[in-house]
């Protein structure tokens, strides 16, 4: 089967609403919220690598195609190795994390289930232990712009991956 052949065989969503055409003053109020929260990342320091596994993380949980796509292939982009971006999904039980990292991971599993988990102390404090306060805000900020953009996305369906490079 050829790409193109593999292409017009691909099972479509149909997107549901267009999020720019249709409230393009939140639209534009969402990319401001990203892109502050980028600002807060670069500030602290915090590694771009895995600025884009926590967006890939959330995304996976919260099952948007488009953003896992998306932040699979950036986290690529950051230099992160196939081999974590593959384990991500299954971090915990995978050797290739530090200790520094499994935290981000843990806080942004907890604060994406945040109706289920309510945060608890034992998962603030661990991110804690291992990340200064500010770093922890831009975490956060990071967590929670990344679920809202999620949420806009699968409600949505504005927003579809494309395949390229093979079947």
């Amino acid at each position: 089967m050829t790409t193109s052949t593999l292409t017009t065989d691909l099972h479509r969503v149909p997107a549901r609403l267009d999020v720019d055409a249709t409230v393009p003053s939140y639209s534009k109020a969402m990319s401001h919220l990203d892109t502050t929260a980028t600002r807060e990342l670069d500030r602290v320091g915090f590694p771009a690598g895995l600025r884009e596994l926590v967006r890939l993380r959330a995304s996976q949980i919260n099952g948007c195609a488009y953003c896992v796509d998306t932040h699979a292939t950036d986290a690529a982009s950051a230099g992160e190795s196939p081999q974590r971006v593959n384990a991500v999904a299954v971090w915990a039980e995978s050797p290739f994390f530090t200790e520094r990292e499994r935290a981000a991971l843990a806080f942004t599993e907890s604060v994406t289930r945040v109706a289920t988990t309510h945060v608890p102390a034992t998962d603030y404090e661990a991110v804690a232990a291992h990340w200064s306060p500010d770093e922890v805000g831009a975490l956060l900020s990071l967590i929670v712009t990344i679920n809202a953009w999620n949420a806009l996305a699968v409600a949505t369906r504005a927003w579809e991956p494309v395949l390229t490079g093979g079947s």
